[in-house]
């Protein structure tokens, strides 16, 4: 057994004897109240957990660098033959992990993923709107549904190429979503520069243009398929057209038309994930781009005002804009720059864009890592930067559990979500000074504020680390649960979207469900408790669930509804925005989620011109499937005069 062996299957042993353990008291201490210069010196001990416990030992250095030396050569070989010598060739040699070995490599147990027969995933590039080449993966599994949610994962800044974010990739797509990763100009293999005279178009990347833009050009390419191949929009700088790039690219085989996993894709259930400046990126694309239904923001969530001005459409970055989409911040005591506190800091501090999405209405959280720091969300395998041994594991617990309660309407999403599991991690407590296996702060309040799914009312808890009578078990996995052996099953061993209350484990497959579901759920629209007038809308209706078997109740996830105003013989749909979309076909309009399930509303205030409005619904159950709004019962014409 080799040095990281010892000391995990030590870590193991002690995990053992604290698995079938009650709650410990120290577990339940309530949050510090006074400085206490002796608890900061252990908590900040904590940072050091993920290099003592994997990254140094000898066990994990020589993958490392083995593939580490793999990676420089690949990379060289790519400049060889598409390097700047070629017309519209690449260039990263001036990005500070354009080599991708050693703190550029991400955490090298993931590497071998799809050679080891764990998923699939393609390699991609496309052109941004400054004409830099972007490059990126797409992830999915060989099994599972015909089509499936998506989530692009937006990188953070300067030593964060993509693989840093595979731990979240591969957790999503073993969990039956098609996931995008993509290095940011200016990082890992895609372009220092931009093109011609976008040239210095988003130099340096910390001006922040290539998150921003360069989310929106992302999810630009992931919905891409061949009826709508990818094409770049106008430079925000300047205005020019890089298409000609793109297209040049795509004649020689260079770059896809489109994305290798079109077919797979829902684009109706599509979220955004997002580390550091990509957290900032998410926050505020995530808002304003209809496409986006939920988002997730890794060190921290913002309540955004604003992104970088885009000259060349400027209606595209409205300042202020609403906010309506589902947000979870996931977070840590110590910043980027980590140094242990020498006071009591504010205790709410990492939660003010949760709250104010709170006073909204809207669901939300704020999740605070005992000891964490900017790196939980980042996996550098070296030693300068810093991380717990588990904050890893729990920032993928959680923004799965989110995708799956607002991409899925999965109700065992709900008990992942406001599960009390994290409150007693025996692997955590393992390695902790003191056996406490609590992963939430002490310093800082984590927080859950949620519809629930049976329309109950709302399941809210200001403070994690104490508990909440709304935290309970969830009975999904064990308690040792980690996304590593959960991304390891072979393809195939789980069907991430079978009509099964539980989430797949590492340990094996699911059990098997005693029939099949294959009726999607039906909604109707109450005529007489709804109205269309110039001040807005208001919808009522119901949605049931037949479910399988000869008496089974199927479950009804989420009900949207699409307001649509008709133009001819085409729709313009309102927006998340309140404004509408272009016309387009009737069929393909665009829907929000409503509030409720088997008996659901969808209000929307604002004015609204004079004409007629198609109004329609569909119900999705937990199995995923949806009926389409075709009948007269899902579809109502309504006249504002």
């Amino acid at each position: 057994m080799g040095a990281r062996g010892r000391v995990l299957a030590a870590v193991a042993a002690v995990a053992t004897t604290l698995i079938a353990a009650p709650l410990p008291a120290h577990a339940a201490t309530e949050m510090r109240q006074s400085f206490d210069l002796g608890y900061e010196l252990r908590n900040f001990a904590k940072t050091n957990e993920r290099a003592l416990a994997l990254t140094l030992l000898p066990d994990y250095q020589v993958p490392l660098r083995t593939i580490g030396l793999r990676k420089q050569v690949e990379g060289t070989q790519i400049l060889l033959e598409d390097g700047p010598g070629r017309p519209f060739g690449r260039n990263f040699l001036g990005n500070l992990c354009g080599n991708h070995m050693d703190g550029c490599a991400g955490d090298v147990r993931l590497d071998d993923w799809e050679a080891q027969g764990h998923g699939t995933v393609e390699p991609v590039l496309w052109t941004a709107r400054n004409g830099s080449t972007i490059s990126g993966h797409v992830w999915a599994t060989k099994a599972g549904p015909a089509k499936r949610p998506g989530v692009v994962i937006t990188n953070g800044s300067v030593q964060a190429p993509e693989e840093l974010y595979w731990f979240a990739a591969q957790t999503l797509a073993k969990a039956g979503y098609v996931v995008l990763t993509w290095d940011p100009q200016g990082q890992g293999y895609s372009d220092t520069f931009g093109e011609g005279a976008d040239a210095r178009d988003g130099f340096p990347s910390q001006e922040g243009r290539p998150f921003f833009d360069g989310t929106e050009d992302a999810l630009d390419f992931f919905v891409s398929g061949p009826a709508s191949p990818y094409r770049p929009r106008p430079s925000c700088t300047t205005g020019t057209d890089h298409g000609p790039k793109q297209q040049a690219r795509v004649a020689d085989g260079r770059n896809p038309a489109f994305n290798p996993y079109h077919a797979l894709l829902d684009t109706s259930r599509i979220g955004l994930l997002g580390q550091s400046l990509g957290a900032g990126a998410v926050s505020y694309v995530g808002q304003i781009d209809p496409r986006v239904s939920a988002i997730v923001a890794m060190d921290n969530l913002r309540a955004p005002t604003s992104g970088p001005v885009c000259t060349s459409a400027p209606q595209t970055r409205p300042k202020d804009p609403p906010l309506t989409k589902p947000a979870l911040g996931l977070t840590n005591d110590y910043a980027l720059f980590e140094q242990a506190k020498t006071k009591l800091p504010d205790p709410r501090a990492k939660q003010q864009a949760s709250e104010k999405l709170s006073a909204l209405g809207v669901d939300t959280g704020s999740l605070v890592v005992r000891g964490g720091t900017h790196f939980e969300g980042a996996f550098i395998p070296n030693a300068a930067f810093t991380a717990t041994l588990r904050g890893n594991d729990l920032y993928a617990w959680y923004l799965r559990a989110w995708f799956d309660r607002y991409l899925k309407g999965a109700p065992a999403a709900e008990r992942a979500l406001t599960t009390d599991r994290w409150r007693a991690d025996p692997l955590a407590a393992a390695v902790d000074g003191a056996r406490d296996g609590n992963q939430f702060s002490q310093y800082y309040f984590s927080r859950l504020d949620i519809a629930a799914l049976d329309g109950r009312g709302r399941i809210a808890c200001e403070n994690l680390r104490d508990g909440c009578a709304t935290i309970t078990p969830d009975g999904l996995a064990p308690r040792d649960w980690g996304f590593l052996r959960a991304v390891k099953t072979p393809d195939g061993t789980t069907a991430p979207d079978a009509p099964v209350d539980a989430l797949p484990d590492a340990g094996g497959p699911r059990a098997a469900s005693s029939c099949r579901d294959t009726r999607a759920p039906v909604a109707r629209i109450t005529a007489s408790r709804t109205t269309v007038t110039r001040r807005g809308v208001t919808v009522r209706g119901t949605a049931r669930d037949r479910g399988c078997g000869p008496r089974g109740t199927g479950t009804v996830a989420i009900v949207r509804v699409s307001v649509a105003r008709v133009v001819g013989s085409r729709c313009r749909s309102l927006r998340q925005d309140g404004s509408f979309g272009p016309a387009a076909p009737c069929a393909r309009a665009t829907f929000l989620p409503a509030t409720g399930t088997t008996s659901w509303r969808f209000v929307r205030r604002g004015r609204l011109p004079r004409g007629s409005y198609r109004i329609a619904v569909q119900a999705t159950d937990a199995a995923g499937r949806t009926r389409r709004a075709a009948d007269r019962g899902s579809v109502r014409r309504l006249r504002v005069r």
